[in-house]
């Protein structure tokens, strides 16, 4: 059996996570209160914003935690379109989450729907991404582990839909995010607990890319997106700012009328 590390940078790698972990959660907590606010098309395009930021910013927490994990005996790679389908399943299940949250008609069964199905696919996005990677052996796991971490992915999920829904407070949403960053957290490391290694002896080279090679140049750019998409929501108008300019154009022309 393979030893492992976790934090082979210290803990560089876990507090980097957690900080992308937070900064998906914030933006899409706040996209998803901008949604629930808005009707049609525009309600759409807040969720599918919020989808985007929650789904990207678990996937970057869980590939730059990965960072940090070796094996000794065994180099490490990652598949291709495996990381790219872990990071579309994590942004499509989220987003189908928020949206049974967002056209929901009874607020608690659609929390709940909308937590066990984003929990569930969180869960899968991280195992995903595990089955991903490349090594000279192979990668085995704890059922019980395994199913405590879903259970948490679950409940992380739900409290932070519900806050979604529930906070109207700027402090108290992004404490919101900063619970949510480290229930991912938990789930990430609850699920590494659950792997153990079997090393086999190296016949043939590892296929997939470096993390270097691949995965950092998108962390990256998932980075920036959500960086340029806070920036748009923080000077985006909300629906109340809306309706205040709408009512002092009404009473402009209202005055300018008088005058005339």
């Amino acid at each position: 059996m393979g030893s492992m590390d976790h934090f082979s940078f210290g803990w560089l790698t876990p507090l980097l996570s957690y900080a992308m972990a937070c900064a998906g959660a914030a933006l899409g907590l706040r996209c998803t209160l901008r949604a629930l606010s808005a009707t049609g098309a525009s309600r759409r395009n807040w969720l599918l914003t919020a989808a985007a930021a929650i789904g990207s910013g678990i996937w970057m927490m869980h590939f730059v935690a990965m960072f940090g994990f070796t094996v000794d005996g065994t180099a490490l790679r990652y598949d291709v379109p495996l990381t790219v389908l872990s990071l579309l399943v994590a942004v499509a299940v989220v987003g189908l989450g928020v949206f049974v949250v967002g056209y929901g008609r009874h607020r608690g069964r659609s929390l709940l729907l909308g937590g066990l199905i984003t929990g569930v696919g969180v869960a899968g996005m991280h195992y995903l991404g595990m089955a991903a990677v490349r090594m000279h052996g192979e990668l085995r796991y704890q059922a019980g582990t395994v199913a405590l971490s879903v259970l948490i992915a679950v409940g992380a999920a739900t409290a932070a839909l519900w806050a979604a829904v529930t906070i109207r407070n700027a402090y108290a949403a992004a404490a919101a995010a900063l619970v949510m960053g480290v229930a991912v957290s938990c789930m990430h490391y609850t699920g590494m607990a659950a792997v153990h290694v079997h090393l086999e002896p190296a016949r043939t080279g590892l296929g997939g890319a470096t993390p270097l090679e691949f995965v950092f140049p998108l962390a990256v750019g998932l980075g920036s997106f959500l960086f340029l998409t806070s920036a748009f929501v923080a000077l985006s108008p909300t629906a109340q700012e809306h309706a205040a300019y709408r009512e002092a154009g009404e009473l402009a022309v209202e005055e300018l009328g008088r005058a005339a």
